[in-house]
């Protein structure tokens, strides 16, 4: 038995709009226990967020800077300004840190071409699309769990 897309694909994973706050997509991810998001604009597949979007978007806030004299610990920069920045990190829009989506899968394709496309991208996650429309979200672990269903059958 040969399995497709549509046999192990989550057809309703949760999905956030090109206006959704970085908080509101970081709360998300929590929440479900997920590594990643959809992005739509209108209903049609734009992006995707990671976490590791959300981690590299953070490590650029401006970190206090620490200068280590003789045993003692200043800081100079305050956390004040860490703060400032995270605020403003998580005011930001879906849109402005999710990678565009270049890489999806159609409904038919197979758990060799799935699990193709995950290695050689280097993608945890990839969307199942048919004609510019969402249609599922696949992740390692629906590989992993398609490959035991063929090996059961």
């Amino acid at each position: 038995m040969t399995l497709t897309a549509r046999d192990i694909m989550n057809s309703d994973p949760p999905t956030v709009t090109v206006h959704a706050t970085v908080h509101e997509v970081a709360v998300l991810l929590a929440q479900k226990n997920i590594c990643a998001v959809p992005v739509l604009d209108e209903g049609v597949l734009v992006g995707i967020i990671t976490e590791g979007d959300l981690i590299d978007r953070v490590k650029q806030v401006h970190l206090p800077t620490l200068i280590n004299i003789l045993d003692a610990v200043i800081s100079v920069g305050g956390s004040h300004q860490f703060e400032e920045d995270l605020r403003k990190v998580a005011a930001c829009k879906a849109s402005e840190i999710m990678t565009p989506t270049l890489i999806s899968v159609g409904p038919d394709a197979d758990l060799r071409k799935i699990a193709t496309v995950l290695a050689e991208q280097h993608v945890s996650v990839v969307p199942v699309v048919g004609e510019e429309r969402l249609l599922g979200l696949i992740d390692k672990s629906d590989v992993i769990r398609g490959m035991l269903l063929s090996n059961e059958a």
